[in-house]
């Protein structure tokens, strides 16, 4: 008896510490004038609401406190930098771990250096959702931390760069691992649309277009890492900074277990020529690519040894390529022609959910065979991807680990060309920013990325009428 009256107070105090988070308001007439004051004041663990109606121009800080949900209330609160920054480095500077920041605008942050972000994570950890973070030098820029993951949804990225080719609409550095899923990242000035050094990279159901711009790199994984690249549109303009859309494992700098699994991707080249994906010449950067559209000009893949499976190369008919509109018309040839995804390092290759626009993404019904790229036809559902953070049962979910051996793949190689147009693909060098920011920044576990899997993907299916 003493025994269970222990364990019931030990959980009461446990229950009332959870129930002690209070609620912190910010804004007109609000308990807080501006954020920065309610992050002041508040303790781990607390919930920060900022009225979207009040004007936060230049309330810029750095703050520690860990597992705050901060959140914008009757939609997305902005703060513009006006000139301001946090230590020379962000409009905020998130030094505490575990945070959650969601319905959030972040503008105009520059700095002498050329490295102003919108969120500069320094602590452990943060999940970004339905964030805008638009026109700093660096959307959002995080330090290398081997416990920190990464999570940015829902959100749009836009127009950040200092012009220098260092700066990004996201930056992450050398972390456990980093999710980019349902999110929307174009014009990058001159940097890249995503860069991340992580060790795990799942980049899901994304728009990633550069469109009008002069992004470089749609995609930029430096050191590899294990790296999943499922159910996104991919375009580059032609007026691009950098003939290739994704640069993989081309540093000297190497992730353990480093291997592409690019799979049922849409990617549009709008120049004349250009490489889709450009990797590392050695096996010890493994590359797959699987029912991908790979349209307009360019070779498909440098690397020799690459796996190419099931991949359409040409005209897939789009329904409006001139307006960023990637889905395939009723005839594409590109209809039922994909195969089973498989599995790479253990996980489901299945594209589970596909991008709507703007920043969403929903459950991709397959309507009769598998159709290739991003888009089935017929196939968008009402239903929300799900999953937030790693682990909690998002479209994948398999238990990722950061300390396997390099990774392999049960596919058997189909034998589509390795070009689509020239044979010459990029010349430029691989892009290296150990002089920029990479270098100039300061971790939740990863736990499991890749969860509804093929039983969602099971109950998804039906038949195309």
């Amino acid at each position: 008896m003493k025994r269970f009256a222990l364990t019931v107070s030990f959980a009461c105090l446990a229950v009332t510490g959870v129930a002690r988070a209070e609620v912190r308001s910010v804004g007109p007439g609000k308990t807080f004038a501006k954020p920065c004051a309610a992050f002041a004041a508040a303790v781990d663990g607390d919930i920060v609401e900022i009225d979207a109606t009040g004007n936060y121009d230049g309330d810029v800080c750095a703050f520690a406190k860990n597992n705050l949900t901060i959140r914008g209330k009757g939609g997305r609160a902005k703060i513009d930098a006006a000139g301001k920054s946090a230590g020379g480095k962000a409009i905020w500077v998130i030094q505490g771990a575990d945070n959650v920041v969601e319905d959030i605008e972040l503008s105009g942050c520059t700095v002498p250096d050329k490295n102003g972000a919108g969120i500069r994570q320094e602590g452990r950890s943060v999940t970004l959702r339905r964030v805008y973070l638009h026109d700093n030098e660096n959307g959002i820029l995080t330090g290398a931390n081997p416990d920190s993951v990464i999570v940015i949804e829902d959100s749009e990225l836009a127009r950040n760069g200092a012009g220098d080719g260092y700066s990004h609409n996201m930056y992450i550095g050398e972390v456990k691992s980093f999710t980019l899923r349902g999110s929307y990242s174009h014009h990058a000035k001159i940097g890249h649309l995503v860069k991340s050094r992580a060790l795990v990279n799942l980049i899901l159901y994304n728009r990633l277009t550069d469109e009008t711009g002069t992004a470089s790199y749609e995609i930029d994984l430096p050191q590899g890492g294990r790296s999943f690249v499922i159910g996104n549109v991919l375009q580059q303009s032609t007026t691009t900074d950098n003939p290739a859309f994704i640069s993989f494992a081309r540093e000297s700098k190497r992730n353990p277990g480093t291997a592409l699994f690019a799979v049922n991707n849409t990617f549009f080249n709008a120049r004349s020529s250009g490489t889709f994906v450009a990797a590392a010449a050695d096996t010890g950067a493994s590359v797959t690519l699987r029912n991908n559209i790979f349209a307009g000009p360019g070779t498909v893949c440098d690397q020799s040894t690459a796996v190419l499976d099931s991949n359409f190369v040409g005209d897939p008919q789009f329904v409006s390529a001139a307006a960023y509109d990637f889905h395939l018309k009723a005839g594409s040839p590109a209809l039922e022609k994909g195969v089973a995804p498989g599995t790479g390092a253990g996980q489901s290759l299945a594209a589970l959910c596909q991008y709507v626009h703007p920043a969403h993404a929903v459950v991709r019904a397959t309507v009769g065979a598998l159709d290739q790229g991003g888009f089935e036809l017929g196939g968008e559902t009402t239903t929300p991807c799900g999953g937030t953070v790693p682990g909690d049962a998002g479209p994948m979910d398999s238990g990722v680990t950061t300390d396997a051996a390099a990774p392999g793949d049960d596919a058997t190689p189909a034998s589509d060309a390795a070009t689509a147009g020239d044979a010459g693909g990029s010349t430029d060098a691989p892009a290296s920013d150990e002089a920029g920011c990479g270098c100039r920044t300061t971790g939740r576990s990863a736990g499991s990325a890749l969860g509804l899997g093929l039983a969602l993907f099971a109950l998804a299916t039906r038949r195309r009428r």
